[in-house]
């Protein structure tokens, strides 16, 4: 009888999320496919892989006084009315 059932891996342990009907000390086969990630659990983990990444490569502060600095510039010319 093959059937599928939803688990979850918690520290170490496999652990059924469905009740499961089976004698005491019956052996058995077991497959294990992952779910696949949603879009956004994909992007979170990118993110968490490249968080950090620019750490003592750049003043923070001194970045964002050029950003603040940069945005009072204005490169369009004058209206006049």
């Amino acid at each position: 009888m093959a059937r599928s059932i939803k688990a979850r891996f918690s520290k170490g342990i496999i652990e059924p999320l469905e009740k499961l009907e089976f004698e005491e000390g019956k052996e058995m086969i077991i497959t294990i496919s992952e779910i696949p990630c949603s879009k956004a659990e994909k992007f979170l983990e990118a993110l968490k892989a490249t968080s950090g990444g620019w750490k003592d490569l750049i003043d923070a502060e001194e970045l964002k006084k050029n950003i603040y600095a940069d945005r009072l510039v204005s490169t369009r010319a004058e209206i006049r009315l």
